[in-house]
């Protein structure tokens, strides 16, 4: 008679969870998927519909009981941390889901009509067959839309709409596509190079008629959706999400998964008040270097203002970047045990965010790349660029996501799962890293990554007063442009942002603040054996995680 060792029971357990939880996840995010390099998902695109996310609400729900269920004492420290990993994402997905934002999801930052043209030229192409596919994730992307539309329809029914801006906004760019021939259709023109033994003639044919046919009429039927709710949408005096009836519930919701903490609207309003102050000390001690005067008002007026602090031609934003990221490259083995293997490029966009970044393919078949949007060159001061770049690149996002994605012996989800706070923190965190390690060209450059963290505390203060405190978007505006030397021009687009994401743009400065806490402590700790990269390694060489796990993992590695 033999009997089963408890602890292989709980390994296997957990082993099995963590794959169909990677495997749902996949399924769930075809089109993520794909631009993972996982092709079996090809042929698909997402599905938006209500009884989709009730399905998926209740599988996350499962899939976070199981993990709760399983006897941690059974389980080694790293497999610890994937039970709580885990749990902690089925269940802040779960809840994010549960607030149904889909029903009043009018964006005109990330919206579908800005996302697609982004997405398609990402998808790799490996061989004939799943380009082949992608004439079918076209039609997907096209029922996509139509459910969308129908999600609208739903939030409309129940009283729950977007803001008007949003709304027209949103409106505005899809006429914009559809007024454009077909030659010039947007996501035609992004289509990826054919691979070989296809005959492309035939093939682009496919896809043009998939979206005249498909792809079109969606998106006309998505705008028709969207201009149905104009007539009750938002005004701009209350365009957060505290105007709902169950406003305040969904805010909670969407803080707890943007920063994986249990911090309140306030307290993270108290934050953001607190390093907007502290910022305005630190621009006085610099300004008279860079502009001549220790007034804030005034230091804020020349970074805007002054034509010699901004840029002229958008190839000079690429090849600041370039330039920053190679600089941050040489000096990484100094701080850093582990260096990724995939490179970084950078690539200019006319359109979207003003600056974001796609990781690599798990395959290998792209590197991870850096989008700088590049459609008004004078928008950028000269001094944005280096914080910019550490930030999205090296020693930022692309370190941080491609080192989770090389990680050996952790369950795939791992390697993958993005958790905001975690590295929008470790990306804003790298910016004054990269400060310590000397990589700032000039004070200028300096002043620059002030300017970074001025639009991270303000965002902090205007989101939870936008969405807890009832704020107008006008009042966070006139905040932003207060206390931060943004221009109105791009506070407008920024503040919009906000409104439309409740909560995400919290993560940021949370998350860096708790890093910076972490490293504190470890520092306190060790004392004179306190090494930084090792400390690097304990926040980076298990993946994305949660904020409190990070914090048990570090003081575990670093004692």
């Amino acid at each position: 008679m033999t009997s089963t060792d408890p602890s292989q029971t709980a390994s296997a357990d957990l082993a099995d969870l963590a794959q169909a939880f990677w495997d749902h996840y996949l399924e769930s995010n075809p089109t993520e998927a794909h631009l993972l390099g996982v092709y079996r998902y090809a042929a698909f695109f997402e599905d938006a519909s209500r009884d989709a996310e009730d399905r998926r609400i209740e599988a996350l729900r499962t899939f976070a009981a199981d993990a709760e269920a399983i006897d941690p004492g059974g389980l080694s420290e790293q497999e610890k941390v994937t039970r709580l990993v885990l749990e902690s994402t089925a269940t802040g997905t779960a809840d994010r889901l549960q607030t149904r934002l889909a029903e009043l999801h009018a964006d005109p930052i990330f919206g579908p009509q800005v996302e697609l043209p982004i997405i398609t030229p990402m998808l790799s192409l490996p061989d004939a067959t799943v380009a082949e596919a992608l004439v079918d994730k076209l039609h997907g992307a096209a029922r996509w839309l139509t459910e969308q539309g129908d999600r609208l329809r739903e939030g409309l029914a129940a009283g729950r709409v977007s803001p008007a801006f949003a709304v027209e906004g949103a409106i505005s760019q899809l006429e914009e596509q559809l007024a454009a021939p077909l030659s010039d259709d947007a996501v035609l023109g992004a289509l990826p190079a054919a691979p070989g033994g296809i005959d492309e003639a035939a093939w682009r044919g496919r896809l043009e008629k998939a979206v005249e046919a498909a792809l079109r009429p969606a998106m006309a039927s998505y705008r028709d959706a969207l201009a149905a709710t104009l007539g009750s949408a938002r005004a701009d005096d209350k365009p957060g999400l505290c105007w709902l009836e169950d406003g305040e519930a969904s805010y909670a919701a969407m803080l707890r998964y943007s920063t994986t903490t249990s911090m309140s609207a306030q307290e993270i309003h108290d934050l953001g008040l607190a390093t907007v102050a502290k910022l305005a000390d630190e621009y006085r001690e610099l300004g008279p270097e860079v502009v001549g005067t220790d007034d804030l008002a005034q230091i804020f007026e020349a970074m805007r203002t002054d034509p010699q602090l901004h840029f002229e031609r958008s190839e000079q934003l690429v090849e600041a970047s370039e330039v920053a990221m190679a600089r941050a490259w040489d000096a990484m083995p100094a701080w850093f045990e582990v260096l990724p293997q995939a490179p970084c490029a950078v690539k200019a966009t006319p359109s979207g965010a003003k600056a974001y970044y796609f990781p690599p393919a798990a395959d290998g078949s792209r590197g991870g790349t850096f989008f700088i949007n590049t459609g008004d060159p004078a928008s950028w001061g000269t001094f944005e660029l280096e914080s910019m770049a550490f930030h999205e690149g090296i020693p930022g996002h692309h370190l941080q996501l491609t080192i989770a994605a090389e990680l050996q012996g952790v369950p795939e989800f791992r390697k993958h799962i993005h958790n905001n706070a975690y590295a929008e923190g470790w990306g804003l965190y790298t910016e004054r890293l990269a400060d310590e390690m000397g990589l700032y060209s000039t004070a200028v450059d300096r002043m620059g990554m002030f300017a970074a963290d001025s639009m991270r505390a303000c965002r902090l203060v205007v989101d939870t007063g936008l969405h807890a405190l009832g704020w107008s978007r006008e009042q966070a505006v006139t905040y932003m442009v207060d206390n931060s030397p943004l221009a109105d021009s791009m506070v407008r687009p920024e503040i919009d942002r906000y409104i439309t994401n409740p909560g995400q743009a919290t993560g940021y400065m949370v998350g860096r603040v708790e890093i910076e806490r972490i490293r504190a402590a470890a520092e306190a700790r060790q004392g004179s054996a306190f090494d930084i990269k090792r400390f690097h390694s304990a926040v980076l060489d298990q993946g994305s995680l949660p904020l409190g796990v990070l914090d048990e993992v570090v003081t575990a590695r670093l004692p």
